[in-house]
C-alpha cells in the first residue's frame, strides 16, 4: 500500500499529464547520497527540493544532488538580499507545501510556489526528485520537469 504522501503525488502528477512510476525504498531517501545509493544512480541526479524564505515570501529551488544552493544567487532572482532569504523549518515546509523536509516533491504542493531550477539539471535525461515522503522517489525528465512545474532554469549552485 503506497503511502498517502506518495498518493498525493500521483495524483498531482497524473493531473499534470505525467507518467510517473514511484519507487518507495525501506531505506531513506532523505539525503542525495541516501537516494543516490539506493536507486544506484549519480548524486548530480538526485532532485533536491529546498525551501526558502525571501523576505518571507516562498520560493523552492530544485538543486542537483552535487550542488549547494547559492542563497545570494536566489536571492537575486527573487529581487531581494541574502540576508532576506533563508531556509525554511521543517514546520513552515510541512505546512507551506504540504510534505515533510526529506519527501518534498516538485510538485503537487498545498498552493503554488515560484520555483527555480538548477542549470545542472539539465545534464541528466532524468533525474529523480521526492515523492512526498523520505523513503519514495520517482524519475522525471529535465523537460518534463520545467513543464510540471514552470520552474525557470537559473545557476544556483555555490561555486568551489
Amino acid at each position: 500500500m503506497m503511502h498517502p504522501s506518495a498518493l498525493k503525488v500521483a495524483h498531482a502528477a497524473q493531473e499534470l499529464g505525467l507518467k510517473i512510476e514511484i519507487v518507495e525504498f525501506a531505506e531513506t531517501t532523505r539525503t542525495a547520497p541516501d537516494a543516490a545509493n539506493a536507486i544506484g544512480c549519480q548524486v548530480a541526479q538526485i532532485v533536491k527540493s529546498l525551501l526558502f524564505l525571501a523576505d518571507g515570501r516562498p520560493v523552492l529551488a530544485l538543486v542537483s544532488g552535487a550542488n549547494r544552493a547559492d542563497e545570494a544567487k536566489l536571492a537575486a532572482l527573487c529581487n531581494t538580499t541574502s540576508q532576506q532569504m533563508k531556509r525554511a523549518d521543517a514546520e513552515t515546509a510541512k505546512t507551506i507545501t504540504g510534505f515533510a523536509i526529506g519527501g518534498i516533491p516538485p510538485f503537487g504542493h498545498i498552493s503554488p510556489l515560484p520555483i527555480y531550477i538548477d542549470a545542472d539539471l539539465m545534464r541528466f535525461d532524468v533525474v529523480w526528485a521526492a515523492a512526498g515522503t523520505p523513503h519514495s522517489v520517482f524519475a522525471i525528465s529535465p523537460h518534463d520537469l520545467i513543464r510540471a512545474t514552470k520552474g525557470i532554469i537559473a545557476d544556483l549552485k555555490t561555486e568551489q
